[in-house]
């Protein structure tokens, strides 16, 4: 791994360009939060579940479920079709930290949220592949981590003297956010694919219980993109192939 002597300018640089997306996801910890304490789990357990499990969206899905007494298999599946499209953001970042070594990849991998993804690949693509420092991206997820930890211990401690929070918009507030991850990131043909047929099928399967639709549409999508970003044999030996056959022919 290169040497890179201003380590401590990029942590910082990185948790500086993600303050726009902590400032987004504030409000989603409060009401994160809040639910717990309205629902069947104790207030250890809500902080616990973001300091392990570190994902606003699992989170909420799997608190509902918990709430509806579904199965741990149930909840297992839905919270891992949910994350899959980590595979994408993965594939997107592996060219930019495969020389890392394995403790950093692992502590990267750990950290890396939709916000953390949009914040990393913004920098990582105006570097060229395996002379990019993990410092700017661990300043980026560590800060979100933090702040994701501050924020569902807001609405644990607070969520009960507010009761009618969930309802007052606020979760608008994460749409705006991932509405502003997702735009930006539309640059390329399989992006625009993926995204189309997750919001499509999102749309058309909102009515399915145990918002299965919104899963089998994230499903989709994920399968898509992935599809699309496998890269594809050449033809044109083939091709030749195919032509010296027929001029060789008598």
């Amino acid at each position: 791994m290169p040497r890179h002597p201003h380590r401590f300018k990029e942590f910082v640089a990185g948790a500086r360009d993600t303050i726009p997306m902590m400032i987004g996801s504030a409000p989603f910890g409060v009401i994160f939060g809040t639910l717990v304490t309205s629902g069947p789990l104790s207030l250890w357990h809500g902080q616990l579940m973001s300091l392990a499990v570190f994902a606003g969206s699992a989170q909420f899905i799997a608190l509902g479920l918990i709430a509806s007494h579904a199965s741990f298999a149930v909840i297992w599946a839905t919270t891992l079709i949910v994350n899959l499209r980590h595979v994408l953001y993965s594939a997107t970042l592996a060219p930019y930290v495969s020389h890392l070594p394995m403790r950093w990849r692992l502590v990267l991998g750990a950290l890396l949220t939709d916000e953390v993804f949009a914040v990393s690949w913004a920098y990582f693509r105006r570097h060229a592949p395996g002379d990019v420092s993990p410092w700017h991206f661990l300043g980026s997820g560590l800060s979100m981590y933090l702040n994701w930890q501050l924020w569902t211990a807001a609405g644990l401690l607070f969520g009960a003297a507010f009761p009618g929070l969930q309802s007052l918009g606020l979760d608008f507030a994460m749409v705006a956010t991932f509405i502003a991850i997702v735009v930006p990131q539309l640059v390329a043909v399989r992006y625009l694919a993926a995204a189309a047929t997750a919001g499509t099928l999102a749309f058309f399967w909102q009515g399915w219980p145990y918002k299965l639709g919104l899963l089998g549409a994230v499903f989709a999508g994920v399968a898509v993109g992935v599809a699309l970003s496998l890269p594809r044999k050449p033809r044109t030996s083939a091709t030749t192939t195919d032509a010296h056959t027929a001029g060789g022919r008598p």
